[in-house]
């Protein structure tokens, strides 16, 4: 191969293999910036499940916006405001159930976010441990530098089927 054309390949070798690095350490710093978010987002989801686990309305309300709006495991569409009257302690002696977030994955659309996450509930009624599952799609938006959920929709998880 003559010398102009081993050259003219190096030189286009060098010149592709500096674009990729410029390119990837351009993308770096917008990469890190979805993580942070997508953390905060983990984050507010995380914030909102224990306040639903210790009935605390009035970060229910803090973490929400004002047109929130939910579809419940029963498929019930439910306000805001309805909500909130759900979490309201009815009775103090009733003990709460144990809550955990899993699977949690975050999804970013600009000031949108969508996650999706397994909720998990355990408690003790009549003696016996009752345990079930949810997926739960959350829904946040980012107004005025602050991330608040919008929406949220919970679909029960089937338990395994017993062995026959």
């Amino acid at each position: 191969m003559p010398d102009h054309r081993r050259y003219s390949k190096n030189v286009f070798n060098t010149c592709v293999r500096s674009a990729l690095l410029v390119a990837c350490c351009s993308l770096a710093p917008f990469s890190q910036a979805a993580f942070d978010t997508a953390g905060q987002v983990n984050d507010l989801v995380k914030r909102f499940t224990e306040a639903q686990q210790k009935m605390d309305v009035p970060t229910l309300q803090a973490l929400t916006a004002e047109n929130y709006v939910e579809v419940s495991p029963l498929g019930e569409v439910d306000t805001r405001e309805r909500m909130l009257t759900f979490y309201v302690k009815k009775d103090e002696k009733q003990a709460l159930p144990a809550l955990t977030v899993e699977d949690s994955t975050a999804r970013l659309l600009g000031d949108t976010a969508v996650v999706i996450a397994k909720v998990s509930y355990a408690s003790v009624v009549e003696g016996q441990n009752r345990t079930f599952s949810l997926r739960t799609t959350f829904v946040a938006e980012k107004r005025n530098g602050v991330w608040k959920l919008v929406s949220a929709q919970y679909t029960p998880i089937r338990p395994p089927k017993k062995p026959e």
